[in-house]
């Protein structure tokens, strides 16, 4: 079959609608989600029952880059700052040097076993030594996995920031393999560049998009997260035009703008949410159907060798070496060295040989694409059950909750207070965006005039208003005072 104009919304809503109601029970077989949608894809193809014909790298890489946008922008967006600064160290360690390391065994590894050139073999090592974003962030959240002391924090970091490092190491190695004239020296200040610009890229734009958030006036809220997804496309687009890193940047700039204090934040932040599960949905069925499982067949003994590798021996090796610098028991790292997931991003960045029409193209993406599916399969499936013999996990009932997820939370807090802003009072005037809430604090209601008024960040304090605050803790509520410029006594 293959897809028309006519065809596609009813081919994709049919598609995007078994993917939903098959993930709905995945997690009670043990099989990740993003497996499922992957395979799904793979039945919908021309080697499949669907029969759908789909053979466009291009097309399959223009997706897989703006979906990556949603996915990684979402991921940033959900991390807080309060948990990843004290281990902000570790995570940057992993994200640059153990992605490095990473390429570099598998390269060298590869070399060994094929007959694949030196850069041939770098670059398929650099395609595949980041651990992926997508089922990271969907497998921890998914399954509510809840790990002792600062694990999830690193891991969520880790996931989120190393793609760049990939994806810089992934277009550099290419070079060399289609100009191999060059020497490995050349592609330095090309790496430089890639992250100094893309990390100064990403916090500027975040300090405009918040301004600009804050400032504009719109009449519907839905329209706010429109506002978001535009910047968020102009800070990839932009970073990339003037020679940094898009994917850097984006993280950075949600980062930035997840840990702040935005109108309509709960709004954009679920709106974000649920487009970055549409993303990855959509991103796993279009490599499911750009594969031709048939093809995959020759190199299963390969890619299996490799996949074994990788995990058993490339990612523990660059994860200890990244992590000698730092204080921790040995069980956590081999947790870490447990979740190099590895998913949709390499086989998007597999796509880049492909259009570059390199010799070895076609076998390297068909062993990526076997790498990542072994992966999510093996590793995928059964982080519960290495975090609980390894016991970094937490029991169901300590579970902690972020204050990210705590400020979204639609459950009561335990404390109530009830404050009456008097004429005079800093606050009048004021938006509550603007006057820094601490973030385990939230204002339910506001009472005005006898009326209750559900507040938004836009909304501004009168005078003779009661303010409903909840929070968790009493100590935030002199953060809470602290932040009205109200005495406590």
């Amino acid at each position: 079959m293959n897809i028309t104009i006519e065809n596609i919304i009813l081919i994709g809503s049919a598609l995007l609608f078994i993917s939903i109601v098959v993930g709905k029970t995945s997690y009670k077989f043990g099989i990740p989600t993003l497996l499922l949608f992957l395979s799904i894809g793979m039945l919908a193809g021309s080697d499949g029952i669907g029969g759908i014909y789909f053979d466009n790298p291009q097309i399959a890489q223009f997706i897989g880059v703006v979906s990556l946008n949603f996915i990684l922008f979402s991921g940033g967006l959900d991390t807080s700052w309060p948990s990843v600064k004290p281990v902000l160290k570790e995570g940057i360690a992993l994200s640059t040097l153990g992605v490095l390391l990473t390429a570099l065994s598998i390269g060298f590894f590869v070399w060994w076993i094929t007959d694949f050139t030196i850069y041939e073999s770098l670059l398929l090592g650099a395609i595949v030594s980041s651990t992926d974003a997508a089922a990271v962030f969907s497998i921890l959240r998914g399954k509510n996995l809840a790990l002792k002391k600062d694990l999830r924090p690193t891991l969520e970091l880790e996931s989120g920031s190393n793609d760049p490092m990939a994806y810089v190491l992934t277009i550099a190695f290419l070079s060399l393999v289609v100009n191999p004239e060059k020497s490995l020296i050349s592609i330095i200040p090309l790496f430089f560049q890639q992250m100094i610009i893309g990390a100064l890229a990403g916090f500027l734009f975040g300090k405009v998009s918040k301004w600009v958030i804050n400032q504009i006036k719109l009449d519907f809220e839905g329209l706010y997260p429109t506002l978001v997804i535009a910047l968020m496309f102009i800070t990839f687009s932009t970073t990339d035009t003037i020679g940094g890193n898009g994917f850097l940047a984006i993280y950075i700039c949600a980062v930035y703008l997840g840990n702040q204090n935005l109108i309509h934040k709960k709004t954009i932040m679920r709106m974000f949410d649920g487009l970055a599960w549409l993303m990855q949905i959509v991103l796993f069925l279009t490599l499911g159907l750009l594969v031709f499982p048939t093809e995959i067949i020759p190199f299963i003994g390969i890619g299996l060798l490799i996949s074994l590798f990788l995990i058993f021996i490339a990612r523990p090796f660059a994860v200890f070496v990244s992590l000698l610098p730092f204080k921790m028991k040995l069980r956590r790292r081999f947790y870490i060295s447990w979740v190099g997931l590895r998913g949709a991003v390499p086989i998007v960045f597999a796509t880049y040989p492909l259009l570059a029409g390199i010799d070895q193209a076609n076998m390297i993406f068909n062993v990526v694409f076997f790498i990542s599916v072994s992966s999510v399969l093996i590793q995928g499936s059964s982080l519960s059950v290495v975090a609980k013999w390894l016991h970094v996990g937490l029991p169901e009932k300590v579970k902690p909750l972020s204050p990210t997820d705590e400020l979204l939370s639609e459950h009561p807090k335990t404390i109530l207070e009830e404050i009456i802003i008097k004429q005079g009072s800093y606050a009048v005037g004021q938006k509550i965006v603007d006057l820094n809430f601490p973030e385990n604090a939230i204002i339910a209601m506001i009472e005005r005039n006898e009326n209750y008024l559900t507040p938004k960040g836009s909304t501004q304090i009168e005078e003779n208003d009661k303010l409903i605050v909840l929070t968790d803790k009493r100590q935030n509520l002199e953060e809470v005072y602290s932040s009205l410029k109200l005495n406590t006594s």
